[in-house]
């Protein structure tokens, strides 16, 4: 089950912030990785891209974003088709829960970093 193409939304180059740990695990765990931030950086040889980039064949959305920052991009997660939605402690988001899963998403409330670390990814 190696190399789930994962977005990283809620990206930050500032290696106290989970969404950079989750980053580097992931690339260490041999998985595609693309970032998107508010700002540029880079993460583990990943740069961070800080416009919404178009998506194709994602397995997971992590986020990293509160639920209100989350809104802006509704439509854009579900137009890009991922298998599941990971929301990380704090993002949690029942509103956009319901959205993912009329769009037959995944949504799961899980920690990215716990499930890497104990191979549930």
């Amino acid at each position: 089950m190696k190399n789930k193409k994962t977005v990283v939304l809620g990206a930050s180059a500032k290696p106290d912030k989970y969404a950079y740990k989750a980053i580097s695990m992931l690339v260490a765990k041999g998985h595609a990785v693309l970032a998107i931030g508010q700002n540029a950086g880079e993460v583990a040889g990943v740069k961070i891209q800080t416009k919404a980039i178009p998506l194709k064949n994602i397995d997971t959305i992590s986020l990293y974003l509160n639920p209100a920052r989350q809104r802006d991009y509704y439509n854009y997660i579900v137009e890009s088709k991922p298998k599941r939605v990971i929301f990380n402690p704090g993002t949690e988001n029942p509103e956009f829960y319901q959205l993912l899963e009329l769009n037959n998403i995944n949504v799961e409330v899980a920690c990215t970093l716990v499930l890497l670390a104990t191979n549930q990814y």
